[in-house]
């Protein structure tokens, strides 16, 4: 058990099968857009470590950039996406992938995606470490998808808890 401010979290997702996943996604990515110099697009705060691990799983050539969108506030989602750092230059007829650290409720993935879908990039696809398939409420499909997981709070790799716990080699889950 782990302690971040007021709230205990446990063991959820070690670090040993965060890395082997990613191996695997990378190595999807590489058969998908190996030849096809993607740009890779972050979500940050929370997956700048997934983001970076990713483009050199895929090892191949690539750019990356990142935004910062935020729809949460403590423990839940706010309802609202706010746009902290947009991208100052056009994805048209690039092959861009978005790195996420989890989907929730989707709502932040979806309004980003029908953003970008209109700038007419080549592709777009979406690759996420965390998915809560229960949480979702807005119609989004992630391409790539590291885990699963039920509708419970996490931290660790990347994930906060009021802007802690990112520091964290795995993913824990808050205690009940």
């Amino acid at each position: 058990m782990i302690q971040i401010h007021d709230l205990h979290f446990k063991p959820f997702i070690s670090r040993k099968k965060i890395k082997k996943r990613i191996a695997e996604l990378g190595e999807t990515l590489q058969a998908d857009y190996g030849d096809k110099n993607p740009l890779f697009i972050g979500i940050l705060n929370g997956a700048f470590i997934f983001a970076a691990d990713l483009v050199r799983a895929f090892g191949q050539p690539c750019e990356i950039a990142f935004t910062q969108l935020s729809s949460y506030a403590g423990l839940q989602s706010s309802g609202q996406v706010s746009t902290k750092l947009e991208l100052d230059f056009s994805i048209k007829d690039r092959h861009v992938i978005i790195v996420e650290d989890i989907i929730d409720s989707g709502r932040t993935l979806f309004e980003l995606s029908k953003k970008m879908h209109s700038e007419e990039p080549a592709s777009l696809a979406i690759a996420t470490l965390l998915l809560k398939p229960d949480a979702l409420q807005f119609p989004l499909e992630a391409d790539y998808v590291g885990f699963s997981i039920p509708s419970k709070f996490v931290v660790g790799y990347g994930l906060d808890y009021n802007e802690r716990g990112r520091e964290l080699d795995a993913i824990y889950q808050l205690a009940s």
